[in-house]
């Protein structure tokens, strides 16, 4: 375990270093000045005008601390229910509902033309922004400066940037408007840049999009978002479910899908004990914390809320508030689940990869690609296949 300390020192000494972050190999030892010069030429050249570049230049500079918060993240290391006790709380549920009710016509319109419903437009304007209670307090485009100019993810930045100042060339936000968290989102759920350019709609007609102030802009742009995106209109997106003790966990895999009357047939039912519907309805079980915990059939609009955010535990927390503002009942919890500090899931990471699995990068995040390492050997032992770490498998990855 001391060699992750180390390693993790290390990152944080790098982090915090803003000679080696300017000096960074990305660079070849360019100065940030002599990047932004290079930068500016590049953003002209793709269309930006010198107008918007020069309204924009007392924000074009670089931020260390926006640096240090970007390798610092730490909230997707919590369990599902960490984070979902957190963020799909009562105040978040009721003001969907109330918010629903309050825009009635305006939800409804949106429905008709994008296909998603309210609850489920409700669940990410709660999550991202309370509401639009709270966007951030940065400026947008030295955040994002800053995030382009470091080495960690320049090219995703770099768009982000060029995105920034054409949303200032097409009049729809000012510079000094563009405030929002340190990764530079904007406006009520908190789209970045080029997502804001790409899929931003005026749905107030006054002539801008304004995704901060209007309510009717962010809320539509969400919906042409999740829209563009893959929703199916009319389908179901996650049902919470009781699954047998005898089931073939293997199973349980957002890969996997099997007809809603195969599930019945196996004997997963409602939360209450009644019968599913027997359907052809395409769904995948999925347990977020192995079987032990909470279950539900997640159903193809699923995969919509992975792609809005690829956090398992973000994507189930969004989809379950979803629900519990369209009417569905808490859920049930389950119970004895094995919970793991991130420093454990970091060492269960290198222990995967050290046996050939591609767990992604070695972060103490529980994501997708070490969720399938852990079933591919929790298989291998002869274990309940469930994707969920034990002590048991644990141990038998150390040789114990």
């Amino acid at each position: 375990m001391r060699r992750f300390s180390l390693v993790i020192a290390a990152l944080a000494l790098l982090a915090a270093s803003p000679a080696l972050a300017q000096r960074g190999a990305c660079h070849k030892g360019a100065s940030f000045e002599q990047w932004l010069d290079a930068f500016k030429r590049d953003a002209v050249a793709q269309g930006v005008s010198q107008r918007a570049i020069a309204a924009s230049a007392h924000l074009m500079t670089y931020d260390q601390q926006v640096v240090n918060k970007d390798r610092g993240q730490k909230v997707f290391s919590q369990t599902f229910l960490e984070f979902s006790d957190r963020m799909v709380a009562r105040h978040r549920i009721d003001g969907g509902i109330f918010r629903i009710s309050k825009n009635r016509p305006l939800f409804q319109k949106i429905e008709q033309q994008f296909g998603v419903p309210a609850p489920v437009i409700a669940a990410f304007w709660a999550l991202e922004t309370d509401f639009g209670g709270f966007m951030g307090n940065m400026p947008t485009i030295k955040s994002v400066t800053s995030l382009a100019y470091d080495c960690r993810r320049p090219d995703l930045f770099r768009k982000q940037l060029i995105a920034s100042l054409k949303i200032v060339d097409h009049g729809d936000l000012s510079p000094d408007q563009m405030i929002g968290p340190f990764a530079g989102e904007l406006g009520q759920f908190q789209f970045l840049p080029a997502h804001y350019e790409d899929y931003g709609i005026d749905y107030d007609g006054d002539g801008r999009r304004d995704l901060i102030h209007s309510a009717p802009d962010a809320l539509a742009s969400a919906a042409n978002y999740l829209s563009k995106i893959g929703w199916k209109r009319g389908q179901p997106w996650l049902e919470e479910v009781r699954v047998p003790a005898q089931m073939d966990w293997a199973q349980a895999d957002l890969t996997i899908q099997h007809p809603r009357s195969q599930w019945a047939r196996w004997g997963v039912t409602r939360p209450d004990g009644g019968t599913l519907q027997a359907d052809a309805q395409p769904a995948s079980l999925l347990l977020p914390m192995g079987r032990l915990g909470p279950a539900f059939l997640a159903y193809p609009n699923f995969q919509v809320f992975l792609e809005w955010n690829q956090s398992i535990v973000y994507s189930t927390s969004a989809a379950y508030l979803a629900t519990r503002i369209a009417g569905a009942p808490a859920m049930h919890r389950g119970s004895k689940m094995p919970t793991f500090a991130s420093a454990q899931i970091r060492e269960l990471q290198t222990l995967l990869a050290r046996r050939g699995h591609d767990v992604g990068k070695i972060d103490g995040f529980l994501g997708l690609k070490s969720r399938a390492a852990v079933k591919a050997e929790q298989i291998k032992a002869g274990l309940p296949a469930d994707s969920y770490p034990t002590p048991e498998l644990v141990a038998r990855l150390q040789g114990r």
